[in-house]
């Protein structure tokens, strides 16, 4: 092989690369559509074409049948005067336009299945055409979608020294770190500064709220007896301060007394409860 042909072949196996690189699917597939439109768009022009020479032919045709009327008229008139040569002439006259009738009506039929067999092509080119419109936009898509994987996968591919994940998990453990140290500083500053004791008071306070809140809750469901009334607390202190501190113990009828009372206000408070339950 000489150097002349090898230098051709370089020069064409470089050609032939540089065009497969630059060729874009998507302009492609639409350059291939576009040219497809303007084929089917002459091709209408030519069935348009076959069509008007079909009506032409056809129209001929007409035309031809009424010039062979016509003579055969004028022969019947000639022979009606009583001139025979003169009918012959029309009659002769008349054949010659039947036999063009008769070409132009062969050619009138051949037009009409030409025509109807390039309608039937247009159809399927035009067919053709719009299936090409659907698989286009189904390569395109297959082709935006395989894009987009490939870019991810040449992303992924760069992250595989996951220099960027251990990053954000060292800097989580630092803000973790960060944090906790906080929640300390915090907790000894409560521990050692300001009067610890009238905080403790003051947290109790807090809860003692809410235990007094849950026991009037409990009350009105009826979980728990009603309250004493402040009426019977100072009744039944008053009856224990009536009895003197320096006296001796007491007799036995005053303690039955004491009992009767105490039995007295429980049946009311049973009472109280029995209504409050209904």
């Amino acid at each position: 092989m000489g150097i002349f042909s090898r230098l051709a072949q370089l020069i064409k196996s470089n050609i032939n690369d540089l065009i497969s690189k630059s060729e874009d699917p998507e302009k492609m597939l639409n350059q291939v559509v576009l040219d497809m439109n303007n084929q089917l768009v002459e091709a209408k022009k030519q069935v348009a074409a076959s069509i008007a020479d079909e009506k032409r032919l056809a129209k001929q045709a007409e035309q031809e049948l009424a010039n062979s009327a016509e003579w055969e008229r004028r022969a019947m008139m000639a022979l009606r005067a009583g001139n025979e040569e003169l009918a012959k002439e029309a009659l002769n006259r008349k054949k010659e336009h039947d036999t063009l009738a008769q070409t132009f009506k062969d050619q009138w039929q051949k037009q009409k299945a030409a025509v109807e067999r390039l309608k039937q092509a247009l159809r399927m080119l035009n067919d053709k055409i719009e299936e090409a419109k659907r698989k286009k936009n189904v390569l395109i898509a297959r082709k935006k979608r395989a894009e987009a994987q490939k870019a991810i996968q040449e992303t992924m591919s760069g992250l595989k020294d996951q220099s960027a994940f251990e990053t954000f998990d060292r800097m989580a453990q630092k803000i973790d770190q960060i944090e906790a140290e906080a929640e300390a500083g915090e907790e000894l500053a409560e521990e050692y500064t300001g009067d610890v004791l009238a905080q403790k008071f003051a947290n109790l306070e807090k809860t003692s709220g809410a235990d007094d809140e849950l026991a009037a809750l409990k009350r009105k469901m009826g979980l728990l007896p009603p309250e004493e009334k402040p009426a019977e607390k100072e009744e039944v202190q008053a009856r224990v301060e009536a009895v003197p501190a320096s006296k001796k113990p007491a007799t036995a009828t005053e303690e039955d007394q004491l009992a009767a009372a105490l039995e007295e206000m429980e049946a009311e408070q049973q009472q109280e409860q029995k209504k409050m339950g209904r």
